[in-house]
């Protein structure tokens, strides 16, 4: 069995642990500062082993390392980059969630010298969204656009911001407001946070999108040259959007991140009733016609190992986790940076992990777009 490390007690890592100590190939460890979190995790999942440790003190942290094959960090953005080094010291691999894009460039020039794997970004989005778009991309001659739209959403919207807490609030509030890669007209820019704001629906159901931070991982270095347009963008219920420029721009919360989280966190309330919607969209030139390829999926909450998992647990959890399971097997690299459009869709969805993005997932059948606001 191959030992990892997964730092972090909460909603997400939580779920690794789970899926990792059923799949039985694994012996988990998981450490947090947070005594209760980890109480809470050693209810729900018999075969993790858990100590208090905080991820920060670095002495501690090296302690617990001889011996992991693996540190699997979900923690927030902040402890990406020490939590890489001590896996590299440790030569151990190393995954994460971060969304956070200075956080995954310092782990890239960490990995250069590394004698084992460093894969950031191994969630959702950043994460699986890339995993589908490359794949798309990979079946055309030349490419005209990319374009990969991304949501966790409640099901049943009820307040104001029609949103529900399902994810990290830091992570959530350094996605609105960080600036946002593109490629736009062949060139590589920066995009504010919030913009570019679109409608469109999906069987009937209306959404909106608009840039956020991360979202698109390495692939603006993996497709530069090669694609004219290339963006990412948030989905949400229409509305949100508008509420949360209030928040962040007009009141200044955005200067104010604390009391922004402490906001968010007392007046939102966390749902396990959310659905998570996957779109990628790439057109382009194949056989001297211009074509377009989509791939559409809607997954929902649902009990697995007799427990409620939301959505974005599920989707979060098993894509890292299918990335540790493809690396085990050598179908990635064994070490250096390891990017999310290294693993081959087929393989991703063939994975016992990857399934979950299959089991109970439906598929879009109708799509329309109301196009593009500009910025401004």
């Amino acid at each position: 069995m191959k030992r990892v490390l997964i730092v972090g007690a909460g909603k997400i890592g939580a779920v690794i642990a789970d899926f990792l100590s059923a799949g039985g190939d694994y012996a988990v460890s998981v450490i947090d500062r947070d005594a209760a979190a980890l109480a809470r995790l050693a209810d729900e999942v018999a075969k993790a082993k858990v100590q208090t440790v905080d991820a920060a003190d670095a002495g501690a942290l090296a302690a617990v390392m001889p011996g992991q094959f693996a540190l699997i960090n979900a923690c927030p953005f902040d402890l990406s980059v020490p939590l890489a080094q001590a896996a590299v010291r440790a030569e151990a691999h190393y995954f994460d969630l971060t969304e956070d894009v200075a956080s995954a460039q310092a782990i890239r020039t960490l990995a250069a010298t590394a004698r084992t794997a460093l894969m950031p970004q191994c969630g959702l989005a950043p994460g699986f969204v890339s995993v589908a778009a490359y794949d798309l991309a990979r079946r055309f001659d030349t490419l005209d656009s990319v374009h990969m739209r991304v949501g966790a959403l409640p099901k049943f919207p009820s307040n104001g911001l029609k949103y529900n807490l399902t994810w990290s609030t830091d992570g959530l509030i350094n996605e609105y407001l960080n600036p946002c890669q593109a490629i736009v007209d062949g060139e590589l820019k920066e995009m504010p946070a919030l913009e570019e704001l679109e409608h469109f629906s999906l069987d009937g159901d209306a959404y909106e999108a608009f840039n956020t931070s991360g979202g698109l991982g390495t692939l603006c270095d993996t497709l530069a040259g090669r694609v004219r347009n290339l963006n990412y963008r948030t989905v949400r219920y229409p509305g949100h959007r508008d509420v949360m420029k209030l928040l962040l721009d007009d009141l200044r919360l955005g200067e104010r991140r604390a009391l922004l989280k402490d906001i968010l966190e007392s007046a939102i309330p966390v749902t396990m009733q959310d659905v998570v919607l996957v779109f990628v969209s790439v057109s382009g030139q194949r056989e001297g016609m211009l074509m377009q390829e989509t791939f559409a999926r809607k997954i929902y909450s649902r009990k697995l190992h007799g427990r409620l998992r939301s959505a974005i647990q599920i989707t979060t959890a098993s894509a890292l986790c299918a990335a540790l399971d493809l690396q085990v097997a050598g179908r990635l690299p064994q070490r250096g940076f390891v990017r999310q459009e290294d693993i081959a869709l087929d393989d991703f969805l063939a994975n016992r992990f990857g399934q979950n993005y299959i089991l109970d997932g439906a598929e879009p059948h109708f799509a329309a777009s109301g196009g593009v606001r500009p910025m401004g």
